[in-house]
């Protein structure tokens, strides 16, 4: 029997139109189970196609089904990867993502208080995501549902195929292993300012300047992958860290390079640029007028996600 002119269409068309209205989001929840843009834009991809072949009768909350099959992909995505980094040279970082001062940070206008909105902001961080490594893939997956989106554990439980009291189990566990070490206050409002003022100085070579700027324990994390040189473990120290920073930029000075002002993850932050090309990201930790914190990615595939523009929840 042929199926009623339309029905189908029409059906589908609203997880379809729930994925269009909310695609940030979703990358947003996939980037932050994956660790990567790249992976996360491909999760919505394969979401979008099986939005398109779903059975409309059963969806009731296209919104929820959504979530459900987005954290579903999200986690093979980081099972696939786990091995790749177990075994990673130096230091793992996320990729960088561009994101806006001030942008939404949910899809959802009037779901969320203004203190919630900076929370969900402040898990794109560096130092958060990092601490979610120590995660394992399915503690991950629960956590960013749970903590950060507030997802309800009935439906956390249809994504990682666990009961809803496991999943609370597993969320009561993986907060215990991240704790909230990685939770910052919102960063400082001159925080733009003083990464620049720095950027500055160290164009300039101005390493009293640089020291100035830099908290007294700051640590440099940098992420070149197995191609690139970096540094293989983190710099910890005002001195270690100016001089590694003024080599740096000093070598710069002579291929030419250009530094772009920008917010990366939610902080302060610079992309440098050989030509139209990345050569490195950097993002800044600040607190009490100081740099305490400082992230580069050289690793030239993360930094392939610094040309995604769309923007990230």
């Amino acid at each position: 029997m042929a199926d009623r002119p339309g029905a189908a269409d029409t059906a589908t068309s609203a997880v379809e139109q729930a994925l269009v209205a909310e695609r940030a989001h979703f990358v947003g929840l996939a980037y932050r189970i994956t660790g990567s843009r790249l992976d996360a834009e491909d999760v919505v991809q394969e979401a979008w196609e099986r939005a398109r072949r779903v059975d409309p009768g059963t969806v009731e909350r296209p919104a929820a089904w959504l979530t459900t099959v987005v954290s579903r992909l999200a986690l093979d995505h980081l099972r696939a990867a786990q091995r790749r980094r177990e075994t990673y040279v130096g230091p793992w970082l996320p990729e960088p993502v561009v994101t806006a001062p001030g942008a939404r940070a949910t899809g959802r206008p009037g779901d969320r208080d203004p203190s919630e909105m900076a929370e969900l902001a402040e898990s794109l961080t560096f130092g958060f995501l990092r601490l979610l490594e120590a995660l394992t893939p399915v503690e991950r997956a629960v956590f960013v549902l749970a903590d950060v989106f507030g997802v309800p554990f009935p439906e956390i439980a249809l994504a990682v195929d666990r009961s809803p009291d496991a999943c609370r189990q597993v969320a009561s566990r993986a907060r215990a292993r991240v704790r909230d070490d990685g939770r910052r206050r919102h960063a400082p409002d001159d925080a733009a300012r003083i990464a620049d003022d720095l950027v500055a100085a160290l164009v300039r070579g101005d390493t009293e300047q640089v020291l100035a700027l830099l908290a007294p324990d700051v640590e440099l994390v940098s992420d070149g992958g197995p191609a690139t040189h970096a540094a293989r473990r983190p710099v910890v120290g005002s001195d270690r860290v100016a001089r590694l920073l003024v080599n740096l930029v000093r070598r710069g000075a002579d291929w030419g390079l250009r530094y772009e002002h920008t917010e990366l993850n939610g902080d302060a932050g610079v992309v440098v640029l050989a030509g139209d090309s990345p050569a490195y990201a950097s993002a800044f930790t600040l607190d009490d007028g100081r740099v305490h914190r400082i992230y580069i990615v050289v690793n030239p595939d993360k930094l392939a996600a610094l040309r995604l523009r769309g923007p990230v929840e």
